[in-house]
């Protein structure tokens, strides 16, 4: 009921166009339209680098965040309550609040910038930047629950593993790569994953910065069904929901498939 049915739903309305009160099918035309759109393809392919791009930021920084604050630090309770603290905080608020740091002319991040001989981009208004600005705000906001998970994994980590290394003459960088790394991989499979959903279904962070702007240069799948939406063709958006869904599909079934194969194997 709360899932099949919506699911069937979405698919048959994909084929028509419809309105709140009359549905025609047309078939494959609302597929074919949004493929044969170069803002529509281009929608599919800042997705794929937007995903991409958080999740393995995501990955390596909290990787290094975790390892960093599961060491002997001073005021280190404090520092995991600050790293996390962004994933707590409303997304369009962040939005916000980034939208007028990274503005070109009265920004504090430009303004910084200026102040030390630096002439800041355009962060949202260049179209070759305002995607990758984005998604260093996402990574900024979410880096902090990758971390939470990475130093549960490392607190799962036995400590006579690094003690019979150190024994053994091991190096830091030794016992990260032959240690740290291997008895990890369930919690980097874990961030990966959720990452790599997050952002093939971003839509909140990206809509309250650039609303796919400047022109489509940082538009993903999430927020060109919300135009089309906007715009009144229902039967293209609900396509466009219906190609998110099989995008998330082809690239999770089989990386979840890829992970579990070899945690069994290990």
């Amino acid at each position: 009921m709360f899932f099949l049915l919506p699911t069937a739903t979405s698919f048959w309305y994909s084929l028509t166009r419809w309105d709140l009160m009359t549905a025609e099918f047309i078939g494959l035309e609302n597929f074919h339209q949004f493929f044969s759109e170069p803002f529509l393809v281009q929608g599919l392919i800042n997705t794929l680098i937007y995903a991409a791009m958080t999740s393995g930021l995501k990955t390596i920084f909290g990787l290094l965040l975790a390892v960093l604050l599961t060491s002997n630090l001073i005021a280190r309770g404090f520092l995991r309550t600050v790293v996390f603290f962004p994933v707590l905080v409303s997304t369009i608020g962040i939005g916000i609040t980034f939208t007028v740091m990274m503005h070109p002319t009265r920004g504090i991040i430009n303004v910084a910038l200026e102040a030390i001989g630096i002439d800041g981009p355009g962060w949202l208004t260049d179209p070759a930047l305002a995607l990758f600005s984005v998604a260093l705000v996402d990574l900024w906001k979410g880096v902090g629950l990758a971390t939470l998970i990475f130093i549960a994994g490392l607190a799962a980590i036995s400590p006579d593993y690094y003690e019979a290394s150190r024994i053994d003459g091991a190096t830091r960088m030794q016992q990260f790569r032959r240690i740290t790394l291997p008895l990890v991989q369930p919690a980097t499979i874990t961030v990966i994953t959720l990452s790599l959903i997050g952002g093939l279904r971003s839509f909140d962070l990206i809509w309250a910065m650039t609303r796919g702007g400047p022109g489509f240069s940082s538009d993903v799948v999430a927020s060109v069904i919300y135009k089309q939406y906007q715009a009144g063709f229902y039967g293209l958006s609900t396509a466009g929901n219906v190609i998110l869904f099989g995008l998330i599909a082809v690239i999770m079934v089989p990386l979840t498939f890829m992970f579990n194969r070899r945690e069994i194997e290990q």
